[in-house]
């Protein structure tokens, strides 16, 4: 198994960290590989779009030649999650979005950029996950807001009653960031999907 983690800016040393550590807690053997260029994707069987600033990392990966190969990686079944700004590349609607700034379009979501309010509105709260019966700490920094789902996207994680999360076929999309909290149950999850 083959893990990357698209590396052009956010939280990605976090996520290569709780991947591993996932991997680790499961008993799989793979490895997590930083995402850079086309070339690192060669033999991807899973792929992360860590949080940061969605603008940034959407032009840095048109730039490195990857949001094609992303986009088609995601098309073909490949299993790919989107924390936070990852949400918003995923998301087919994205209200807030600044001009030339590009989704992938694969997740059948609306979402909202920077929702929640500015870096010090960040907050954490417990979050309900469907698969799992304990209560999971989100943590929201800068959070795109999960609007509306439809055609095959279904509820993944909740905060009260709102959405906080979304799971379509391979694609999951989360409004939080996983990869801050000592808790590896999220990661685990994606690497099931992968499995």
């Amino acid at each position: 198994m083959r893990i990357g983690v698209v590396g052009v800016q956010g939280a990605v040393f976090e996520h290569i960290s709780s991947t591993r550590k996932a991997l680790e807690n499961l008993g799989v053997r793979g490895e997590v590989v930083w995402v850079r260029r086309r070339r690192d994707l060669k033999g991807i069987s899973g792929l992360v779009l860590p949080g940061g600033e969605s603008t940034t990392i959407s032009k840095l990966i048109e730039k490195n030649g990857i949001f094609d190969e992303v986009k088609r990686l995601g098309l073909e079944g490949v299993p790919i999650m989107g924390t936070c700004a990852g949400l918003i590349l995923l998301a087919k609607t994205v209200l807030g979005a600044i001009p030339g700034q590009r989704s992938l379009e694969l997740l059948d979501a609306e979402v909202a950029r920077n929702a929640y309010g500015r870096q010090v509105d960040s907050f954490e709260a417990p979050i309900r996950l469907t698969f799992s019966d304990q209560p999971f700490q989100g943590i929201f920094i800068r959070a795109p807001r999960i609007l509306k789902l439809y055609g095959k996207a279904r509820p993944i994680a909740y905060r009260g009653e709102e959405v906080v999360g979304a799971e379509e076929g391979n694609l999951i999309g989360l409004a939080f960031h996983p990869e801050l909290a000592d808790d590896t149950r999220v990661h685990e999850y994606f690497i099931e999907k992968i499995r």
